[in-house]
């Protein structure tokens, strides 16, 4: 253990344990973390690991063990909550570290260093070392750890196990922007979550590439999606709407027809627009009342207000609130109308239109998407197939359309009609990298 880290755990016990003073928590805690940024950015991950074992476990990793750790010291007068957030931003300091130097490999061993036996046993004379032990198994168990080990899972394991690891991004997204959680851990999910996205991206254009190549075996390209082969012909009924009447093309031109509008005025245009060309009319009837009563008692106050910046992306975040969920608990009653009765790709495209006239809602949707995850996430995977299909029709149309990759369908062959959604299979859909645009 070096100089440094035997002054922080043992310099502090000292005033801990004096009935006359007690130690400053938040000072404690700030050379912690000045203490572990410092070894991270000039040790070895391994003289890195040592140091963190030493800190946090050593002592508690026996099975008969005289020894509190120092660092428990601090906060052994009922501070439980401090500890844990110490521990946690500790870690994550780590992480986003080793992160950015592309060390993924040991912050598998961080994770590891908590799957002791012996840490559960509890002394039989020293109820001290019980509860340092009870706080470190109460961390293990909370979801803090469970968002920690997302890190540690390489990218294929991430989509193993329970069906919602396949939509880990989302729920990265909403780690990013929680102000509750460490700045480590916010920088950390970013960095994972455009890790994640940039792979989905890569790997669906090269299966789109590989799966209409005759020439290609199928056992040499891999599906991102959940969709099986079908995802092809879906991809290839997306892209055709691009063009002239393309979903961004309108988009472009309900921006500017809506300028200098009032919000009443606003509320009636989007939901024209939103419901304009689905091809279900009984539905959009019902659909457009509900949501139209929605909108409508939303910020009556402001109605005849003129139409801002700050007011269009307020007003498209609560629509995407109609959809998704209002509340961040419950899905909204429109998601399930939709979703119930077989309208995913429906959805979707509500989704995507409200993003191409307000790319600043992305960031809001994919947190609603994550308040959705988390909702359905304790229901059994057959249960939820009609949410898995939404994700990933979303996941797949999202990649085509707000991402930095362009699709284009190329029509190969000759046939007799004149609508390519009545022959598929005669047009190949290519991809090609594109300039970023701001979102």
């Amino acid at each position: 253990m070096t100089a440094n880290s035997l002054s922080i755990s043992q310099e502090y016990p000292h005033c801990i344990t004096s009935n006359s003073r007690q130690v400053n928590v938040q000072i404690a805690q700030e050379e912690v973390y000045t203490f572990f940024i410092g070894i991270v950015n000039t040790m070895s991950p391994g003289e890195v690991l040592r140091e963190f074992k030493t800190f946090f476990i050593d002592g508690l990793d026996l099975q008969y063990s005289h020894f509190i750790p120092g660092i428990y010291k601090i906060f052994l007068n009922d501070k439980e909550d401090d500890f844990h957030n110490t521990l946690k931003r500790c870690i994550y300091i780590i992480i986003n570290t080793w992160k950015t130097q592309r060390k993924d490999k040991y912050i598998q061993e961080l994770v590891e260093l908590f799957a002791i036996k012996n840490l559960q046993v509890k002394a039989n004379y020293f109820p001290a070392i019980n509860i340092c032990k009870s706080w470190l198994e109460n961390f293990i168990n909370s979801k803090d750890y469970q968002e920690i080990k997302l890190f540690a899972a390489k990218h294929d394991e991430l989509h193993k196990g329970h069906w919602a690891n396949r939509y880990t991004s989302y729920l990265l997204v909403a780690q990013s922007v929680n102000e509750n959680n460490p700045r480590e851990q916010q920088e950390a999910a970013k960095k994972l979550y455009r890790q994640i996205k940039e792979k989905y991206k890569f790997e669906l254009a090269i299966y789109i590439a590989r799966s209409q190549s005759a020439v290609s075996s199928t056992t040499r390209y891999k599906n991102p999606s959940g969709l099986g082969d079908n995802v092809l012909r879906l991809i290839k009924a997306i892209v055709l709407k691009k063009g002239a009447f393309s979903h961004e093309n309108i988009a472009n031109i309900f921006i500017k027809q809506t300028q200098g509008q009032t919000l009443e005025e606003f509320k009636i245009s989007i939901e024209k627009y939103l419901f304009f060309s689905v091809d279900n009319q009984e539905l959009v009837k019902t659909l457009r009342q509900q949501f139209a009563e929605i909108l409508s008692l939303w910020k009556k106050d402001y109605n005849q207000e003129i139409l801002t910046k700050e007011l269009f992306l307020r007003t498209c975040n609560r629509v995407i609130d109609c959809f998704t969920t209002e509340n961040g608990k419950e899905p909204s009653l429109l998601f399930i109308l939709l979703l119930t009765q077989g309208h995913s790709l429906t959805l979707v495209i509500i989704l995507l239109k409200t993003i191409l006239i307000s790319r600043n809602s992305r960031k809001h949707l994919e947190i609603k998407i994550a308040h959705l995850i988390r909702y359905y996430e304790k229901y059994p995977e057959d249960e939820c197939q009609w949410v898995i299909n939404f994700m990933e029709i979303f996941n797949i149309t999202f990649a085509i359309y707000a991402e930095n990759v362009e699709y284009n369908l190329i029509k190969m062959e000759e046939d007799q009609s004149s609508n390519p959604q009545l022959n598929l299979d005669a047009y190949r859909v290519f991809s090609q990298m594109k300039v970023d645009r701001q979102k």
